[in-house]
Order: C-alpha cells, then structure tokens, then sequence
C-alpha cells in the first residue's frame, strides 16, 4: 500500500472527506459508489464500485460471440478499464485505463461512431481506425460501453452501430436483473 501523508479525521456523522487530489488520480466522480473493505489486519480499503465488472465471464463471453459473428474486435468497458475483450490485442486492453475519448463517449450515453485514428485507452499504445461506441445505460446512468472497433479502413456502418447498441441494452438489461 502507498502512503500519501494525508491525514483526516472523521467527523460527527462519521464521514471522512477524501481528498480532491486523490479523487482526481483515482478518476472518483461526486456520486460514484465506493466498495468498503476491512482486511484481517483492520485496514479499512475502498475500492471503486464498478457494477458491470459482476458481469465479468459473461461479458466475456457476449465479446466473444460478438466477435465471431462479426470479426471484429469487440471490447466490454466499465467506467474506468477495458473489462473484456475479443479478437486482437487483448494484452495491449484488457484491464488498461480507457482513455479520455472514449470516457466523454460512455458519459455522453450516445452511440458514436469514431472515423479517425484513436486509441481507447490512455497509454494510447494501440490506434485503431474505425470503432462504433454504445454506452451501456442503467437507470439513465452511462456504466460502460460496447466497443466494435477495427485497426483496418473498413468503415463501421448501421450494422455494427445496430449490434454494438443491442449488446449494450442486453448488458444493461442483465444489470437490472
């Protein structure tokens, strides 16, 4: 565990503020659920709470079948990592920070199709060409994306924008339930 020297008392109602600089390293938003943890030596850790992350091996899965229907990379993300992915550079993906791009897209709750050369993480190791993005909405909160992309000039059109946004309302259904 990293230390920062910060130190903050609790305060009558229990509550301890965490500071804007860490929430700011740590991409935590106002409103954003934390999970609490206390490990065996009674250190108390909070973790960001990611609700698509439980859909985990499923989510896999869908990219998966999206994949071989389509033959294109599909990538599952929540709001802060790339969750699951299908098709090519897994390694360079999967578990990485997603990238401000496609963070404004996910907040956004629109579908976009991305025509110039991006990345969608932020070490921006891998560009791609072409990518459809359909944030996966819960309860009119955006909690993550279904990204069809492709590294090649193959445009992506109402096909993949219509599979990427029926992925995303199938996930954002099974989170309901």
């Amino acid at each position: 565990m990293k230390a920062t020297g910060i130190v903050r008392r609790i305060d009558d109602l229990g509550r301890v503020v965490i500071p804007k600089e860490i929430r700011r390293t740590m991409r935590i938003r106002d409103g954003e659920p934390l999970e609490i943890y206390v490990d065996r030596e009674g250190e108390v850790i909070l973790k960001k709470y990611s609700p698509i992350t439980d859909l985990g091996q499923y989510a896999k899965e869908y990219a998966d079948s999206l994949h071989e229907a389509i033959g294109y990379i599909v990538c599952i993300a929540d709001r802060d990592e790339i969750i699951a992915v299908s098709g090519g550079f897994k390694k360079d993906l999967l578990k990485k920070s997603i990238g401000t791009l496609l963070e404004d897209v996910i907040g956004s709750g629109q579908t976009k199709i991305l025509d110039e050369e991006h990345s969608l993480t932020e070490d921006e190791r891998v560009t791609f060409k072409n990518s459809v993005v359909a944030p996966i909405v819960t309860n009119g909160n955006p909690i993550g994306a279904v990204i069809i992309t492709s590294s090649e000039e193959a445009p992506m059109g109402n096909l993949e924008n219509k599979l990427a946004e029926t992925a995303a309302a199938f996930l954002a259904k099974q989170m309901k339930d």
